[in-house]
């Protein structure tokens, strides 16, 4: 704690101490004021300025330091100062003491809260900037909320003061009103019981359901006015129409087809979108082959002389698209439409929220969930459309390892497809411009994997910027831009990287207006809503996350509020979001590491436990990596966790859970591992926090313990 936090601290102490060692809460008494009312209105009187003034500082400070007696000094403003000057006095003074409240408990409270619960108070800070006005004015309304606290809790958020002073201001002004109206009768109050009868507190409830209302009233005629251009259908072909067969579309079609609601899905290509026929499964097809190879090379470290293995390149692509096959069913038209959806092979156009065209057919619907997902980014490098590219749509197509690749971008997609394909014996050359790879990774975790990738004679160009291709009698090259000189790479085949970039035309967006995001994905609130509200969006096309499992999580929201958003909607939860990279050693990861904590102002301890002191990895030679946890400070609460190593993205597992059920590290080490397992890793590395927080002064107590009883 700083010096003057520590300074403000003692004063406020100061300040609550002197007022109940010297009784001062005796002034502010109901009876006291009952018994000098005759005297402090003859003063008021012969002194009025002086009055109003010393009330409204006393107010304020009562206020200010949360001392109770607030209630007593309203009933006195109406008392002594009648009910013109008592409202006028305190409405400002108690807007004013309630804004000094919040000013000592956000300079004092708020950094150390956010600190250590950032990570779940996320949604709450947004919802406040968003829409903290309406719930501070509801709050305001009802007496039944102290308003000490409301002060407090109100400090803890990133509210502007501002905004809070003049809330406050208004939202106080009806019960204050209230009060000093019954202290102008201050004769007739028995107890401030009596202020607060059922008739009363039932009317304040009414009054502060206002504004919530109101927000409802507001957001339901917006929604209105953004469909009145189009008219309504006086009954519907369909409850929900889903365009796109990938993963958010088919878990969508899924679920409403399992509530009996008439459903269908359109995809105008192949059913599975990019995760069955582009994505995630060629490519982790790929990464098996690559992986068995590899070990094949590693035979020496398990005992054995030598091993190794023949192979057709063309074969082993072969294999990939076998893959994809047995894979194929599970995502079929067959099959779904034996669940009960509609499935059609066509091209679909959206002519109005409640109707989508598919050739010469329209079908109309209440709702419709856009998944159409999402294309590799081809950057406008000049030369580049000269290059006959790949990028991993089009990787698949090969046939004959390439003898030099140039891979442009050091994300999760260029880092997989890089190790495989120097694995079966391409030249592979990164060319990423920033300064490591993985950038959503920490730079430790990032470096790791750059010192495997060179190991295994991958060139890694970072901060190199391609600024343009050439084609010289087919030798192709790029030039790059490195720490202010040109650097001319040669190259045979150029795989493009770069993420992946929303599929937002071709199919109505444009001519229906939705609005865009900045990133290029559709413009989605927390219940996944367009611009248009009977339209949805979910999977890669929404954003923020481009994976196949938060595709399908997205999806129960969108088609839970497509289908019964009239009567309940509920909020996307991105509270635990893991995923993985998998090359070799895989890394996987959930909720902040380090950069974002750094990032974000969030305080944060770590605790990492290597393989290499794990019994079964060593017994598998693969002690190649770590486990990296990050707890809040003094406690043993899971902000974040990181795994490098064989089979990281299924070691995360245990941490997405705990993270996701309120767990902590002492439950993961109180938890039966199977010994030995790579699992046990887990384990591990909740006993190095428990090691790092051992009380040593009950540790010393017990070796005085056991030597007494020596």
């Amino acid at each position: 704690m700083t010096h003057k936090k520590m300074g403000l601290l003692l004063l406020v102490l100061a300040l609550v101490v002197a007022f109940f060692a010297f009784d001062l809460g005796q002034y502010l008494d109901l009876e006291y004021l009952k018994a000098r009312q005759i005297e402090l209105e003859a003063y008021f009187e012969a002194h009025r300025a002086r009055t109003l003034l010393g009330f409204f500082v006393i107010y304020v400070v009562v206020t200010g330091v949360s001392l109770p007696g607030a209630a007593v000094m309203t009933l006195a403003g109406g008392a002594i100062l009648g009910l013109f000057w008592g409202t006028v006095v305190v409405s400002f003074a108690s807007a004013a003491g309630a804004t000094i409240a919040f000013l000592i408990a956000r300079f004092l409270l708020r950094d150390v809260v956010q600190a250590h619960f950032g990570n779940r108070l996320q949604m709450i800070n947004a919802g406040i900037e968003k829409e903290g006005g309406f719930y501070l004015f509801t709050l305001r309304l009802v007496p039944l909320f102290p308003f000490f606290v409301i002060n407090l809790l109100m400090a803890l958020t990133p509210m502007r003061t501002r905004t809070f002073y003049w809330i406050s201001q208004v939202g106080m002004l009806p019960a204050t009103l209230v009060y000093v109206n019954a202290g102008t009768q201050l004769a007739r109050v028995g107890s401030l019981s009596d202020l607060l009868s059922p008739t009363v507190v039932i009317s304040f409830a009414l009054l502060g359901l206002f504004p919530l209302i109101t927000k409802k009233t507001v957001d339901f005629i917006e929604a209105r006015k953004a469909l009145q251009p189009y008219p309504k259908p006086a009954h519907f072909d369909r409850n929900l129409v889903v365009i796109g067969g990938g993963s958010a579309g088919l878990v969508s079609a899924y679920i409403a087809a399992a509530v009996k609601a008439k459903v269908t899905l359109i995809e105008k290509e192949k059913m599975g979108g990019d995760c069955l026929n582009t994505g995630c499964v060629p490519s982790k097809a790929l990464v098996r082959s690559a992986r068995f190879l590899a070990g094949l090379r590693r035979a020496e470290s398990l005992g054995f002389k030598s091993a190794a293995a023949e192979f057709d390149f063309a074969e082993i692509m072969e294999r990939v698209q076998r893959v994809v096959a047995t894979v194929e069913p599970h995502d079929s038209i067959e099959r779904y439409t034996t669940l009960g959806v509609e499935c059609l092979q066509a091209e679909a156009v959206i002519t109005s929220p409640y109707s989508v065209q598919i050739g010469d057919k329209t079908l109309t619907t209440r709702a419709i969930i856009i998944a159409a997902g999402a294309r590799p980014l081809v950057p406008p490098i000049p030369g580049i459309e000269q290059m006959d590219y790949l990028t991993s749509d089009t990787v698949w197509a090969l046939r004959e390892c390439p003898k030099r690749l140039l891979v442009l971008g050091g994300g999760p997609i260029g880092c997989e497809l890089s190790q495989c394909f120097a694995r079966f014996g391409s030249q592979v050359t990164i060319v990423e411009m920033m300064p490591r790879l993985l950038l959503q990774e920490d730079p430790n975790i990032a470096d790791w994997v750059a010192r495997r990738f060179r190991q295994e004679g991958i060139d890694l160009r970072l901060e190199h910027k391609a600024k343009a291709f050439e084609n010289h009698n087919g030798q192709k090259a790029v030039v790059c831009e490195y720490e202010g000189q040109e650097v001319r790479l040669e190259f045979d085949t150029l795989l493009l990287a770069l993420g992946r970039k929303a599929n937002v035309a071709g199919y109505g967006v444009e001519e229906l207006g939705l609005e865009l995001a900045a990133d290029g994905t559709l413009e989605v609130n927390e219940f996944l809503q367009t611009t248009l509200p009977n339209i949805y969006a979910c999977g890669d096309v929404a954003g923020p996350y481009q994976f196949t499992h938060t595709a399908a999580h997205q999806a129960w929201y969108a088609t839970v509020n497509a289908l019964f958003g009239d009567f309940k909607k509920f909020r996307v939860d991105y509270s635990a979001i893991p995923w993985a990279t998998f090359i070799d050693p895989e890394v996987a990861r959930v909720g902040l590491n380090e950069q974002d904590a750094k990032a974000q102002g969030i305080s944060y301890e770590v605790t990492t436990y290597a393989l290499s002191e794990l019994d079964r990895a060593i017994a598998d030679e693969a002690t190649e990596g770590m486990v990296k946890v990050l707890t809040t400070p003094g406690s043993d609460k899971i902000l974040g966790a990181a795994v490098v190593g064989e089979h990281a993205g299924d070691l995360i597992s245990e941490y997405v859970t705990a993270m996701r059920h309120g767990l902590g590290m002492n439950k993961i080490l109180k938890t039966i591992h199977i010994y030995p397992t790579l699992a046990e890793a887990n384990k591990q590395a909740a006993g190095a926090w428990r090691r790092a927080h051992t009380p040593e002064g009950v540790l010393r107590w017990m070796e005085r313990f056991h030597a007494w009883r020596l």
